[in-house]
């Protein structure tokens, strides 16, 4: 046999799986999709059964023309794209370009590059999977009828520029809804009695009121508190009864690309396009030095928890060496799929945890490292024996009231030696508490009671971990999609991140309104997820890619044109503030842009006059009698700068706090230590702050606050004291 040429999509996957081929394969890159449908025109004929146009994408001639060269020294062809539907798409119009057989088994995937998984692929091509291409095809085809029919709507109707999708829109709704019931919230006041408590031996513990007689405790309001806390004086306090056991608490399961991003958000505070493109890095090859370039975890989109059993064998092997047999999980976990449409690919693994983190740290940079150490101990937590917990609960009397106290201790660590899953949810029960010793009937001293009076508060807006975790409950796109959906819908400016959480902007509020009440199929949280169930169906071959598309396109055509006849046009009226434009002196009115508002003049384009909106933070200047407000810089991180502006060119990266130090009366600044946030002063050598700064390092200083006012636009300054702290810590960082 000749030579074999190997194509895959991207230049690192070639030299990663180069070194595992001989010298008889060739291997090229495709640099992902070289056809697609033409940007210019709808490039679909619907009463041709949908027949989709497809083109060369621009720009990628060099690369096509490479291919046909490269094709034409082969002996044989191997289409080796990423291991899903788009993968199949991607190869499939590979097999056109070059004039490929049809029927040829020229097709590859592999879920991980390991040498194994490799050679195993090449000795085993399969011809290209018709229906897991159809289902991709069927896909593009209907976000290709919803964007170029919708899309000029919302421009004759609302304004130009605005776009709407078929899953997209379906995203923005989850959030424009959830503000609507944040707003139409109505808090609800409710009390709670906290009891500190003194055993006979003088160990204090706190309990809360539980149950007053048989009913669980509710109290509404203050008279009904007060009227509580009068029943109890002089009533005596006995232990009723105390409950011990055994509490299992079970390991994760290994990621899939939704936990994955949802882990990464909470626990590294990474976006879920920062997570897919680090961890397609990790995926597609490191170069290890001596050993090259090496693939470290399997295929990162994936829906499906299995892992095979060499994989789990080797985890084993390793928790035994390192913790001993009783961390060894007794048997495999088995978590089924909720979809078909990953069934072949195993979970988000190491592709061999004999590579720990750490021992390629240095070749690995601080991002890289910090995502393969949450997939590695994750993966080997995964096939651990359980926690094993000692739970207590107390119950406590006094009267016809009862007050419990919960507390547990770690018994056995299990997984939790090596991982802990984080929550999104911030008002679970803290249970970790370690209760003193004591007996049932013992009496107990009552040391103070104290009442609490709180309120109810509304749901919390969608996080980008919250988002994509609702996304995958409700079935709306695919593992490759959540982190497109998520970055698409801030780029149209129909939402903004504040604080780590999403707003509807008023045009995402106008846009989502005007499609529920014309095209409510399309916004419809359920006719989207039956849509790609109904894709899942066409990759199976139970349904017909034409089929489906035919039946969504009638009514929705319809639609469009009683939609196009009696939608008027929707003036999106913009805020008007009292500052004056510099130049025309008009009233300046509140613009959103990508990075949130801004104020800009209503005259435009006769006059592009812009300026930002500065949000006070009543912190005064340190450094003259200005005030610090928010900004941001270009890429549009927030900073904090004096309104003085470019007379002061004060800054701070981190959010100042109106409370003064107490130690110096310097400003403090917000910042998160362990995920607690404290109050750190911004003065060097100030004992609040933490951080000293040596004169040796003053030369280093100086190049790092210039890098810091760079990425602000701003000139570099002289370095003063808190522009020092300001750059030391950042480096800390």
């Amino acid at each position: 046999m000749g030579k074999t040429l190997v194509i895959v999509e991207s230049p690192a996957k070639a030299k990663s799986i180069g070194k595992f081929l001989g010298n008889k394969f060739f291997v090229k890159a495709s640099m992902g999709h070289l056809r697609d449908l033409p940007k210019s025109q709808l490039g679909v004929e619907p009463e041709k059964g949908f027949l989709p146009k497809y083109i060369s994408i621009r720009g990628k001639g060099d690369i096509i023309k490479e291919l046909r060269t490269a094709a034409k020294k082969a002996d044989r062809i191997l289409l080796a794209s990423d291991p899903d539907r788009e993968g199949e798409a991607i190869a499939w119009h590979l097999q056109h370009l070059l004039d490929l057989d049809p029927e040829a088994s020229c097709r590859i995937e592999f879920n991980e590059i390991t040498k194994t998984a490799i050679q195993n692929a090449v000795k085993n091509p399969r011809p290209i999977d018709s229906k897991r291409v159809y289902a991709q095809q069927a896909r593009r085809i209907l976000d290709r009828l919803v964007g170029y029919n919708l899309s000029p709507l919302l421009w004759k109707k609302v304004k130009k520029g605005l776009s709407a999708g078929r899953v997209q829109s379906v995203a923005v709704r989850l959030i424009v809804d959830r503000e609507e019931e944040i707003d139409a919230f109505i808090p609800k006041e409710y009390w709670t009695l906290i009891a500190q408590l003194a055993t006979k031996k003088g160990s204090e513990f706190e309990a809360k009121l539980y149950k007053v007689g048989s009913v669980k405790a509710e109290i509404p309001n203050k008279e009904k508190m007060d009227s509580i806390l009068n029943n109890l004086k002089g009533k005596e306090y006995f232990i009723e009864k105390i409950s011990r056991k055994e509490k299992l608490r079970q390991p994760p399961v290994p990621f899939i690309t939704s936990s994955l991003q949802q882990e990464a958000y909470r626990k590294l505070n990474f976006t879920a396009k920062k997570t897919m493109m680090i961890a397609q890095q990790i995926y597609e090859g490191i170069d290890l030095g001596k050993e090259g370039p090496v693939g470290l975890v399997t295929y990162i989109r994936t829906d499906s928890t299995r892992v095979s059993d060499s994989a789990r064998q080797e985890a084993l092997e390793l928790i035994e060496q390192r913790f001993g047999k009783d961390y060894l999980s007794a048997k495999a976990r088995v978590n089924k799929s909720k979809t078909k449409i990953q069934d072949a690919h195993e979970a988000i693994r190491p592709a061999t945890v004999v590579k720990d983190p750490d021992s390629i740290k240095a070749f690995l940079s601080k991002d890289q490292f910090k995502l393969y150490k949450l997939i590695w101990e994750r993966f080997i937590a995964s096939q651990m024996s359980p926690a094993v917990m000692d739970t207590t609960t107390v119950d406590i009397s006094a009267g016809i009231y009862l007050f419990r106290a919960p507390g547990s201790i770690i018994k056995f660590p299990g997984f939790m030696k090596v991982y802990t899953e984080s929550s999104d949810d911030s008002q679970e029960e803290d249970e970790s508490r370690v209760l003193p010793p004591m007996e049932e009937k013992e009496k107990l001293e009552d040391k103070l009671l104290l009442p609490k009076q709180h309120f109810t508060v509304h749901p919390p807006r969608y996080t980008d971990a919250t988002l994509i975790k609702a996304l995958e409950e409700k079935g709306i796109g695919r593992p490759s999609t959540y982190a497109p959906i998520v970055e698409t819908i801030q780029k149209r400016g129909y939402v903004v991140k504040e604080k780590k959480q999403f707003f509807p902007t008023e045009l995402g509020i106008i846009v989502v309104n005007l499609l529920k009440e014309y095209f409510i199929d399309i916004i419809d949280v359920a006719f989207t997820a039956s849509m790609e169930e109904k894709l899942d169906e066409v990759e199976d071959g139970g349904l017909g890619w034409d089929g489906v598309l035919q039946e969504f396109y009638i009514p929705f055509k319809e639609t469009l044109t009683k939609a196009e006849l009696e939608i008027g046009k929707v003036d999106v009226a913009p805020e008007v503030t009292d500052e004056l434009c510099d130049n025309c002196q008009r009233n300046l009115v509140i613009k959103m842009g990508r990075y949130g508002k801004f104020l800009a003049c209503p005259g435009f384009p006769e006059c592009r006059f812009t300026k930002p909106l500065l949000e006070p933070t009543g912190v005064f200047c340190p450094q003259c009698e200005g005030e610090l407000v928010l900004r941001r810089s270009k890429k549009g991180r927030p900073f904090y700068g004096c309104n003085r502006y470019p007379q002061c060119e004060f800054i701070l990266w981190d959010r100042p706090s109106q409370d003064k130090c107490p130690e110096c009366g310097g400003i403090l600044v917000y910042k998160k230590i362990k995920g607690v946030e404290e109050t750190k002063c911004i003065t060097p050598d100030c004992s609040k702050s933490g951080i000293v700064v040596k004169p040796e390092t003053e030369e280093k200083e100086k190049k790092l606050n210039a890098a810091d006012i760079k990425k602000t636009g701003k000139k570099p300054v002289a370095v003063k004291k808190a522009s020092k702290t300001k750059s030391v810590s950042k480096k800390k960082e």
